[in-house]
Formats: structure tokens, C-alpha cells, sequence
């Protein structure tokens, strides 16, 4: 039968530890071919939008979609997963929190691979439900001694770094400006609602890495062009998917700054298709848009503990 589990069960079930893993897999298996993601489709009514993304993997042996909807009221997520042996539905998840995760492991994957090995240093703009696995993450894969936080609210980014201090064990400082959360990082998070550009390619230092995750819409922009024009190597998580939502490579691919074909694919990366030997000082930029499989992988680690340990509620199907 399949099996239900709850946003809590996910939370108890997916630390960033397995998460990484999860996400370093899933990167691999899009790198081999073993895996096969579907770009996200929209659909636009009156009261909001319907967003599906659908995935599968023959290792795994699950075909999986993802469906959330975004309203005034705020953002519902589900993830299905279903065999690819006989087509039962195996198990359906509440995934607000594994989406925020996954989005946050897979810009630690990008930082494992692309970052200088001893970046100390994260700069963060976005305070908002998403930034914490952000956070985590990074520190997961590199030694990172400081994180600087930026956010339009001081209120909201004061509390924001006490309250990240007080998780992580390492100082967690409101900047007061996005320059000034940005000027020093070796890495960089921008994981912001903004609709205009949040990061300018101008404050980013000589061998900074730039995760930009907070975007997927084609008509927005969350970092300026300058990012890519310095950028020695830009990654993506599917290149069939940014070409239709990815606003802030649209931006620079339009003027010839970035071209298509020049942009790779973290899973070529992962899977040794496309090696990586960076300068020190050199920019590198991942866009995330998020990808269903990286959402599949997640869910079916998800379930396969929630099996072992007798977790969820099983529904009749």
C-alpha cells in the first residue's frame, strides 16, 4: 500500500547529512543518463498558478512528480512517487521542507564541487524559509567560519543571525548592506523573492562561488549580468529547464555575455563529464532552478526510511 508522511515526518526523516548525499546522487545519475527529469510546467488561473515537474530513474525503479500550487494564501506542496515496475503509487509527501532541503543541498553539492577547497566565508541575501538549508549546507562541505546575512528588514536579519548562531555554532552577522554581506564571501547564497537583481557582479571578490537560488521565473532577475560576465564557469541544474525559466541567464545570454552552449550541467560535473580545475581566483556561478529529480531522490530516501521505521499512514491504494 502506499504510504503517507507529513512535512514532521520529513523533517525527522531528512537531515542535510543524507540530504547532500541524496542530491550528490541525483546529480550523477542526470550526469550518467540514469535518470530523466521533466522541466517544470505552469499553468496561470485567475487566483494563482499550478506548478508540475515530473522525474524518474530506472536505478531507483520510481517515476515521481511533484505538484505545488502558489496563491495569496501562500505555497502547497506534494510529492507522488510511483513504481516504474507495475505503476503503483508508492507513496505521497507533504514537501514544503523537502523542497526547502533539497534546494539547500543542492547548492551545497555545486559548492562541494565548484567553490575554492578552503572558502571560509558565506555571504547570504535572503532571511527567509529557505536560507537556514542554505546555510547548512555550505557548512556541511566547506569550513566556513563566518556567514554575513543580508535581508531588507533589520529586525528580521538580526534575529536572523542570532538564530542561525545559535544552530550552526559559528558567528552569524547582520550586514547592513547586501554589498557589505557580499564584498568579503568566498561563497555566496542569494535566495530572495526579489523580481530584480539583489547581486551585483561587481562586489563579488577574486574567486568567489555564487549559488543563485531564489529564482525560476524567466521574466525575474535575482543577480545582475556582471555576475556572468566575470563568471569563468556557469552551471545550472538542467540546461533544458533554464532555457525556460532561468531570468537571470535569459538576461545574459540576450546580449552575448553568456552563451548556451557554454553552460554546464552540475550533474556533467558530478559525473566526471566535465571536470573542473579552477583557477583560485576565478568567479563560478550555479543557477538552481530546482529539478523534480533532485525531489525524487529526496522522497524515495524519505520513504525507505519511513518503511524501515514504520512511519506515515498508510492510505488505501
Amino acid at each position: 500500500m502506499a504510504r503517507f508522511l507529513t512535512e514532521e515526518d520529513v523533517r525527522q526523516l531528512l537531515p542535510m547529512d543524507e540530504a547532500l548525499e541524496q542530491v550528490e546522487a541525483c546529480f550523477r545519475a542526470l550526469g550518467t543518463g540514469q535518470a530523466r527529469n521533466q522541466p517544470r510546467r505552469r499553468i496561470r488561473m485567475p487566483g494563482g498558478m499550478m506548478h508540475v515537474m515530473s522525474a524518474g530513474d530506472r536505478g531507483l525503479g520510481v517515476f515521481g512528480h511533484k505538484v505545488y500550487t502558489t496563491t495569496r494564501q501562500g505555497a502547497k506542496f506534494l510529492v507522488t512517487l510511483y513504481s516504474t515496475a507495475d505503476g503503483r503509487p508508492l507513496a505521497v509527501l507533504e514537501a514544503g521542507l523537502l523542497g526547502a532541503i533539497r534546494t539547500g543541498a543542492a547548492s551545497g553539492i555545486a559548492t562541494k564541487y565548484l567553490a575554492n577547497p578552503d572558502a571560509a566565508v558565506l555571504g547570504v541575501l535572503g532571511t527567509g524559509k529557505q536560507s537556514p538549508t542554505q546555510i547548512q549546507a555550505v557548512c556541511a562541505v566547506r569550513p566556513i567560519e563566518q556567514v554575513l546575512v543580508y535581508s531588507r528588514n533589520v529586525e528580521r536579519r538580526e534575529a536572523f543571525a542570532a538564530e542561525m548562531t545559535d544552530s550552526l555554532g559559528i558567528p552569524v552577522t547582520a550586514a547592513g548592506s547586501a554589498q557589505a554581506a557580499v564584498a568579503s564571501a568566498d561563497v555566496v547564497a542569494a535566495i530572495t523573492a526579489s523580481k530584480q537583481p539583489v547581486l551585483a557582479g561587481a562586489w563579488l571578490k577574486p574567486g568567489a562561488h555564487v549559488n543563485a537560488a531564489g529564482n525560476n521565473m524567466l521574466t525575474e532577475q535575482e543577480v545582475d549580468t556582471d555576475v556572468f560576465r566575470r563568471a569563468w564557469l556557469v552551471a545550472t541544474d538542467s540546461l533544458e529547464g533554464a532555457k525556460i525559466e532561468c531570468g537571470d541567464l535569459l538576461a545574459a545570454v540576450d546580449p552575448g555575455i553568456v552563451q548556451w552552449e557554454d553552460v554546464v550541467e552540475i550533474g556533467h560535473v558530478v559525473a566526471g563529464r566535465h571536470p573542473v580545475d579552477r583557477p583560485a581566483d576565478a568567479i563560478t556561478v550555479y543557477e538552481s532552478q530546482g529539478i523534480a529529480a533532485e525531489d525524487l531522490y529526496a522522497a524515495v530516501h524519505v520513504l525507505r526510511k519511513a518503511e524501515a521505521q514504520g512511519i506515515g499512514t498508510e492510505l488505501p491504494f
